[in-house]
């Protein structure tokens, strides 16, 4: 019986001109974006191969010079595109895609998109996960608002439940018809999406096949919460005026006032301090410390006399070691000390920020969506700092390699040291692994659950008000 009935709800459904015509628009939206994220991808991946190429060919080619001269010569460290960015661009137009490595900074990434956007962009960018997120969940209202209010008005719902129908079974049956339709649009959808993926992807194929699994039981998730709530909507609404005007106003507060509600609190609740006051404290600890009482000449004074004491000599020139080497190091470890410290806090504050959005997924559940989304995609914040730690410990490994090529021998008639193409070749290549989907889970496993709780409570509330459905 509950195919009978599903099987009839989905042949109405195809058959309502309002249904059919705005699911093949947003089928046709979620091809379209599909197709340029997919574009994007090729393009990105393909500049990002080619400059992190180029960079590493200017670093081996640079000629013959000092070791220090070449840590600021430096070296770009790009970000690579993970496949799965062509649903959720998430956070990377804002993060940036390069960073600058050179001695004593650590620089801010460079070349963010939304930068160079124009105002159009104010309004989001169309991507696949925009159509998911806030134009199918409006094709599952416009299906199931009237499922039950729609039937009661007609009179048709007392006749099914005089033929000894049980409300519980006429329920499923109408969830499982709603489940079909949809799937009519999103199965194509579904198809172009792992096409893309095939397409677009690299050698972690394991890997981005395990990140959309979960990325698709994340949206149905999401789908069967939207679906569940509305139909327990329309079962306990008098008219399917009643009904699409309640489901309609949840909508709007999940889409779009509790997304900019959520950002507007955590960014009170854990304010951060201004590009221009960050560099300033920056500059400040660099010069006299984090605790702002060691100045440069008393650190270097202190250096020099640990250094005599552990060579056991009484002069510079005496030592059997380079000083200059050492005391590029000792600077570099003291900037270093800064960074985490700075860096860290300000990056934590950042994921404060983040957890206080994805608790507001207990108000609305787009908001428990989005980091699982842009998480499984590889482009939510976690992910950009990932990435940004790698190519941290990357700048310092090959500072100190400089430094220590300096302290080592740069010494008597090497003084002034040049090394040159066979020295820069012992410098291993930037090479970034982006962490597997277990990692993500482990990050966004509170959203996630949010999510199955919504949809969890969404069913159980269908079910609750299927049996106490009234005919009148």
């Amino acid at each position: 019986m509950i195919f009978t009935i599903a099987r009839k709800e989905m042949t109405e459904m195809l058959r309502d001109g309002r249904v059919r015509w705005t699911g093949a628009f947003i089928l046709l939206l979620l091809a379209g974006a599909l197709a340029g994220g997919w574009q994007r991808f090729q393009d990105i991946s393909r500049q990002h191969q080619s400059a992190q190429e180029a960079t590493r060919q200017h670093w081996l080619t640079q000629g013959k010079k000092n070791p220090h001269s070449a840590a600021h010569y430096g070296i770009y460290a790009f970000k690579p595109k993970q496949p799965l960015a062509l649903l959720d661009t998430g956070t990377e137009p804002y993060t940036g895609v390069a960073s600058w490595l050179e001695a004593h900074k650590q620089n801010e990434f460079k070349y963010r998109p939304a930068q160079d956007a124009t105002m159009l962009a104010r309004f989001g960018e169309m991507t696949a996960s925009t159509v998911l997120q806030v134009l199918v969940p409006l094709l599952i209202v416009m299906m199931t608002f009237s499922a039950f209010a729609g039937e009661r008005e007609m009179g048709t719902l007392r006749q099914l439940l005089s033929l000894g129908v049980p409300r519980e079974t006429l329920a499923a049956g109408k969830a499982l018809g709603i489940a079909g339709a949809l799937g009519v649009f999103l199965v194509p959808a579904a198809a172009l999406g792992g096409a893309a993926l095939v397409l677009a992807n690299t050698e972690t194929m394991t890997a981005n096949w395990s990140r959309a699994a979960w990325l698709a039981v994340a949206y149905l998730l999401y789908f069967a919460a939207f679906a569940g709530l509305s139909l327990a909507v329309s079962a306990w609404a008098r008219s399917a005026r009643f009904a699409l005007v309640a489901l309609l106003g949840f909508w709007i507060f999940n889409c779009l006032v509790a997304p900019r509600a959520a950002v507007d609190f955590s960014r009170k609740a854990n304010p951060t301090p201004s590009a221009f006051a960050f560099q300033q404290t920056m500059t400040e600890a660099l010069a006299k410390g984090l605790d702002g009482k060691s100045s440069a000449a008393e650190r270097s004074a202190a250096l020099k006399a640990k250094v005599l004491k552990q060579y056991n000599v009484e002069k510079i020139e005496d030592l059997p070691v380079s000083f200059t080497g050492i005391s590029i190091q000792a600077g570099e470890e003291h900037g270093n000390e800064v960074f985490d410290a700075l860096y860290g806090r300000l990056w934590d504050q950042f994921e404060q920020q983040n957890r206080l959005q994805a608790w507001a997924g207990v108000a609305a559940p787009l908001l428990a969506l989005r980091p699982v989304s842009m998480g499984f995609a590889g482009t939510d914040f976690s992910q950009h700092r990932h990435f940004a730690t790698a190519a941290e410990t990357y700048r310092r490994m090959l500072n100190q390699r400089m430094n220590d090529e300096i302290r080592d021998k740069a010494v008597g008639a090497n003084t002034v040291l040049l090394v040159g193409d066979d020295f820069w070749k012992e410098i291993p290549p930037f090479i970034y692994e982006a962490p597997g989907a277990d990692w993500v889970l482990g990050q966004q496993g509170q959203s996630l659950a949010l999510l199955a709780a919504w949809a969890l409570a969404a069913v159980a509330l269908c079910a609750l008000a299927a049996h106490h459905l009234e005919v009148e």
